[in-house]
């Protein structure tokens, strides 16, 4: 590939509805990928959006088409006031994640919001989205997408671990990339600390208070999806089938559920990692605030758990959508059959021109 720069604004919306990230990311390649995050910003969602994004999961067709495009005209939107307060003239592209309602690869679909021509035509700035499809049209799990960009952009670490809505993991093996999701982190997290209203649990805080129901934990990890061959991945289906009836029928103080949750993430993840070596692990996403949860995580693990800058924290997805756009508008490959279970490495992505 000849040698390029590009200035792309990244877009993501994660599972646990923190919020929408945005960043303005300088992408350059000279023989390898640099990058600089130049403007960043966390757009939180209102009460309603909220309460409209959790019942997307449930709507009737064509209440879902609708959505689709309200969405992407709020993203549209929230783009454009972006670029606007922060003065941004040069832009070569929009990378937009979308926000995943469905996501069932076993069944053949997987579903992102976020109407790219919406996108376009509010912003008049071609957008690149719907990363996703392809990979399963392909016969592949349509995710995880990141372990692209921890490839070229963080290849120095051992292993990159991303605590978002889920977990996910990512590692060299034998020359190649291998990737998949663990378990479910602050989607599970943030859907019990919310009866006690609040959004999420401080630092872990409440978790600590809690105590850890054994007959819970050992339910937990003994489900069968840990035991399943990678490549694998996860979604809002997994949980709202498997995880919420597991513990709700416990009846457990909320304490206690954060409790034997967290310990179950920190177990499942000590399992996927080299955990008597000294190896290094970058771990990203806003579970990396839980104090209390990357804690008992490194309780299980000799690995050094690495947390990078804030800006990598809370960014970094929205960085490796910028890559993904990247590599798409070179026509280079951006997603990897050893990571998703394709057919072969391809070139994903949908173009929307402005």
């Amino acid at each position: 590939m000849k040698n390029t720069t590009k200035y792309i604004i990244g877009v993501m919306s994660g599972t646990s509805l923190d919020g929408i990230d945005i960043a303005y990311i300088k992408i350059s390649y000279t023989n390898s990928y640099t990058f600089e995050i130049l403007n960043s910003t966390t757009v939180s969602y209102s009460a309603q959006w909220k309460t409209i994004l959790k019942e997307g999961f449930h709507l009737s067709g064509e209440a879902l088409t609708k959505l689709d495009a309200d969405y992407g005209i709020h993203l549209g939107n929230t783009i454009l006031n972006f670029v606007t307060e922060n003065k941004i003239t040069n832009v070569d592209f929009i990378a937009s994640h979308g926000h995943t309602i469905f996501h069932n690869p076993e069944k053949n679909y997987t579903l992102q919001i976020g109407n790219g021509p919406q996108i376009t035509a509010i912003t008049g700035i071609k957008t690149i989205c719907d990363f996703r499809i392809q990979d399963i049209a392909l016969g592949g799990q349509g995710a995880p997408l990141v372990p692209i960009g921890d490839e070229l952009l963080f290849s120095e670490y051992d292993y990159c671990l991303n605590l978002g809505g889920f977990v996910n993991i990512s590692f060299n093996e034998n020359g190649q990339r291998i990737a998949f999701d663990i378990c479910p982190v602050n989607i599970v997290l943030n859907h019990y600390v919310s009866q006690l209203n609040v959004e999420y649990d401080d630092k872990g805080i409440i978790a600590s208070t809690g105590n850890i129901d054994k007959s819970l934990l050992n339910e937990l990890n003994t489900l069968p999806f840990y035991n399943d061959t990678k490549p694998k991945s996860l979604g809002y289906e997994f949980i709202v089938e498997t995880i919420f009836p597991i513990i709700d029928k416990y009846a457990l103080k909320i304490s206690d559920i954060l409790r034997t949750f967290v310990e179950h993430v920190a177990i499942q993840i000590a399992k996927k990692i080299d955990s008597n070596s000294e190896k290094t692990v970058l771990v990203a996403g806003g579970g990396v605030y839980n104090t209390f949860l990357i804690n008992r995580i490194q309780s299980y693990t000799k690995t050094q758990l690495i947390i990078p800058e804030d800006t990598i924290i809370n960014y970094k997805e929205a960085l490796v959508f910028a890559l993904l756009g990247f590599l798409k508008d070179e026509g280079q490959n951006n997603c990897l059959k050893s990571v998703t279970g394709a057919s072969k490495n391809h070139c994903s992505g949908i173009v929307f021109n402005s």
